[in-house]
């Protein structure tokens, strides 16, 4: 809950200031220093990233009544649909979000594996001929 949150926050007070593909990095980091399986991290990644995407374009469809959307929807094979391109949105910018998690929790754990534990030898004795 943690990782999404951070993500989600990090990754919409990032794309303010810098480009879209600023979500990269921030998930990648995020995910490096709080991520300890691939899953959840991509998990993490998917939902923060594609939540903060879903709210933007929608919010922006909203505001201007569907026009650009139903424009831009005209131009893919999306008939139009101006709220389908929202949720193509949101699942792209999910997809780029959830990436970038798995990959810095996969650095993780390629930097510092997880502790095994020891493998126990079994105690023979010798003795003396």
């Amino acid at each position: 809950m943690r990782l999404f949150l951070l993500i989600f926050v990090l990754s919409a007070l990032a794309q303010v200031f810098l480009p879209w593909w600023s979500l990269v990095p921030v998930s990648l980091g995020v995910a490096f220093v709080l991520a300890r399986h691939g899953g959840r991290a991509f998990l993490a990644g998917f939902a923060g990233v594609g939540l903060g995407w879903l709210l933007l374009a929608a919010w922006w469809t909203v505001q201007n009544d569907g026009l650009l959307a139903h424009r831009v929807a005209q131009l893919l094979p999306l008939g139009g649909n101006g709220w389908a391109l929202v949720l193509l949105t949101a699942v792209l910018g999910g997809l780029a979000g959830g990436l970038a998690a798995l990959a810095g929790a996969w650095l993780r754990q390629a930097v510092a594996p997880a502790p095994t534990s020891p493998v126990k030898q079994p105690h023979t004795q010798t003795t003396a001929a």
